[in-house]
């Protein structure tokens, strides 16, 4: 290990942020810009100050990282390249990215610019970071909630670089698979403007009854993140960058915590974990730096727990720790950090001066002066010379060493030394930065950047739904052996893994066949050690059921079911998001067969992203999927499937189910989706399928739902509103989006 590198990543939300960072020992930063980022509400740099960032990084010696990481709107994807062109020619060292669009794009038109995928991705396994390695990646940062063991085998598997979080703020949901702040109130986490939904108190019900104690009703936020005592385990499991979140956060909270974070990264490298020990005085400063109930080393050791939920309201008032606040403003923030640089210097009469200086990593520049003159009076020495020299000033070097030489009784002015200091400094300056510029851009098209036309459909849409239970199954199969003599089209049913029995999946799909319906399966939404255990142990009944195609719902699962040799089509569900037409592309060659149309585009961002695909005009949309689960923090572990809800403050209620079988939780919206008597609209989009989810309703509710729907979306005629959905449903983003 001692010859391992290992880098202290730290956020920086401000330009001071990054200065305190770099003060206090951090090897890199990430950083947003003034788009494109996950953190809309940090203080993110214009163009000049990321420039000024990006140089100010490399003359210390780190690395900048600038954050790419939301969802991109069609129409935005042209501006992408003028906005990173400025910062890759200065040399920005890598780019964080969510899209799929933005991915390839950034990797056609900046072909050195590295990129590091996002935790928001969703990348949860080794099959995925392969398929995105393949696509040039050189990092990943995966999901919050994998294990150790799960992140070594990306490690091992792939040899990509892995950057895992190790402090600060945790996420209820898996990142970038959350729509709570979205759907509640237009904020989206997927476009950097979460309102942190899950902070706010929340009421568990079951059976009509709270399950929750009163003083704990802040079942949805996490304990902060803290792995001090971890440091060795996430090292040896492959990790090279240990990320500290905080973007949001004060310069003095990222310099205490980079800081501390660096003494224990220090201390491992040099003794090994046998002269690794954690004093509690650090562990103190870290809950005065920032406590909001605690704090947990998350999942790399657990998979959830109620131990890591905060659960209890965070106190008013606490104690501050003015001495640790005052020392690490005037320790790391208030001050400048200098670069060392050595030099040397030659002063002859009748002779122009000399004067060269060196950097610690070898940079070299050197510059001449007016001739020095024969001094009249009192004649100069090396002394005094190298006083006058080594006045650096505002500059942001420092000589540690400066030799000086003088040949004769010399004169030189004081402006001739200070004008040569200062320009073989900016030439020193010039010669380090000069090695990260770059000029080798490519200019996309006009053709490249528009969005080609969708392609009217040779049949009419196909009329999909799909079900949780085998009631919902029963209700729907029924219906569309009705439906199929009054409407001649394509019906298909999804079948929810989490819920279908594997020894079931044959029958039901010969059910559909038999019946003239396609059937599909449903994968999970969440894909790690459990789901790959229980498909390769159901490989045998997968490949032999009959499926007209797979249900796509992570990253994950295309690499698996390639590495498994399933050849069935791959339909990508709504959580594989393609914003615009070069993410849809790039899903297409990811080897989906069918995409989903995104859940947070509205009606006009729809048609300009060209993505053609299933439209969901129907269901309760999953707004958290979590590896906690509110039954065990609430109730304890029952092992089976059930159905909750949790209440907020303004009595909404949203029902959530634990998916026991690959062992996540799903929370659905408080109302459904509904985008009945929008037909024509939705129809003007050119979808090849439109898709009813049926999550949480009994079958009769569900039936009514879906008679209307078949009578408006089916047999083109205005359909009656059912009882059921009267003033109780949403439009969702179909007409608002996001911002």
């Amino acid at each position: 290990m001692k010859n391992r590198t290992v880098e202290i990543l730290a956020p920086a939300g401000s330009y001071e942020s990054m200065v305190a960072a770099v003060n206090a020992g951090a090897d890199a930063v990430y950083i947003g810009g003034s788009r494109f980022g996950a953190r809309a509400y940090a203080n993110n740099l214009d163009e000049e100050t990321m420039v000024k960032a990006i140089d100010f990084m490399h003359l210390h010696g780190c690395r900048i990282y600038m954050t790419v990481n939301t969802l991109v709107k069609e129409k935005e994807m042209s501006d992408l390249y003028s906005y990173l062109k400025p910062y890759y020619e200065a040399g920005l060292d890598a780019v964080l990215v969510q899209d799929m669009g933005a991915f390839t794009y950034i990797r056609k038109h900046f072909p050195d610019l590295p990129v590091h995928i996002s935790t928001q991705m969703t990348v949860t396994g080794k099959y995925s970071a392969r398929d995105l390695k393949a696509l040039g990646a050189v990092r990943v940062v995966p999901a919050r909630e994998l294990s150790l063991k799960e992140i070594r085998e990306i490690y091992d598997d792939t040899g990509l670089e892995v950057e895992t979080f190790v402090h600060g703020a945790l996420c209820y949901c898996y990142s970038g698979q959350c729509l709570f702040s979205s759907l509640i109130g237009g904020r989206s986490g997927n476009r950097g403007r979460c309102a942190q939904t899950c902070r706010l108190p929340f009421d568990a019900e079951q059976n009509g009854k709270y399950v929750n104690k009163k003083n704990e009703k802040y079942i949805l936020s996490l304990k902060d993140l803290c792995t001090l005592d971890l440091i060795p385990d996430i090292l040896e499991a492959g990790v090279c960058s240990l990320k500290i979140e905080g973007r949001m956060k004060s310069p003095r909270y990222t310099a205490g915590v980079v800081s501390i974070y660096r003494k224990y990264v220090d201390l491992y490298l040099k003794e090994g974990r046998a002269g690794y020990h954690v004093e509690k005085a650090d562990r103190d400063a870290l809950l005065a730096l920032f406590d909001r109930g605690g704090q947990s080393q998350g999942y790399y050791h657990t998979h959830n727990g109620r131990d890591m939920v905060v659960l209890k309201e965070k106190p008013e008032y606490r104690d501050v720790d003015q001495e640790l606040f005052d020392y690490l403003e005037r320790t790391y923030v208030n001050v400048e950090k200098k670069i060392p640089v050595t030099g040397s210097a030659y002063i002859a009469v009748g002779k122009p001066g000399y004067c060269s200086v060196s950097d610690t990593a070898g940079n070299t520049a050197w510059e001449e002066s007016q001739p020095a003159e024969e001094a009249k009076n009192a004649p100069m020495d090396a002394e005094r010379i190298r006083k006058q020299l080594s006045k650096t000033g505002d500059s942001m070097f420092t000589f540690t060493d400066l030799n000086v030489e003088c040949e004769g009784n010399v004169f030189m002015p004081v402006q001739a030394l200070n004008k040569m200091r200062r320009e073989v400094l900016e030439k020193l300056q010039d010669e380090i930065l000069s090695g990260y510029r770059r000029n080798s851009s490519v200019p996309p098209t006009k053709e490249e950047e528009r969005a080609p036309e969708k392609a009217d459909l040779e049949e009419r849409p196909e009329f999909t739904v799909f079900v949780q239970t085998k009631q919902q199954f029963e209700m729907v199969l029924g219906k569309f052996k009705m439906y199929r003599k009054l409407s001649e089209r394509s019906y298909g049913i999804y079948l929810a893994a989490e819920s279908f029995d594997a020894q079931e999946w044959k029958k039901l799909a010969d059910r559909c066949h038999e019946a003239g319906v396609r059937c599909y399966l449903m994968m999970p939404r969440i894909f790690r050690k459990e789901a790959e255990q229980y498909f390769r142990k159901q490989m045998e009944l997968l490949t032999s059921a009959g499926f007209d195609a797979l249900g796509i719902g992570s990253m994950e699962e295309p690499g698996f079911l390639r590495e498994a040799g399933i050849e069935l089509p791959m339909y990508f569900d709504q959580g594989m998001y393609s914003w615009n037409h070069l993410a849809g592309a790039a899903m297409e060659r990811y080897g989906a067969d069918r995409l989903t149309i995104p859940v947070e585009l509205n009606e006009r961002e729809i048609r300009d992203s060209g993505v053609q695909g299933e439209m969901i005009v129907y269901g309760y949309l999953p707004m958290m999927i979590s590896a906690q689960c509110i039954r065990k923090t609430t109730l304890g572990c029952s092992g089976k499937p059930e159905i909750m809800w949790l209440k907020d403050r303004k009595d909404m209620r949203f029902p959530v189910v634990n998916q026991c079988r690959f062992c996540y939780n799903t929370i659905y919206n408080s109302a459904p989706l509904s985008l009945l008597g929008l037909s024509e609209q939705v129809t003007g989009l050119k979808p090849n399928a439109v898709r009813l989810n049926f999550t949480v309703e009994e079958p009769a509710a569900a039936g009514e739902i879906l008679d209307a729907f078949f009578e408006e979306y089916g047999m083109s005629e205005k359909a009656a509103e059912p009882p059921v959905l009267r003033n109780q449903f949403t439009r969702g983003h179909f007409k608002r989006g996001v911002e």
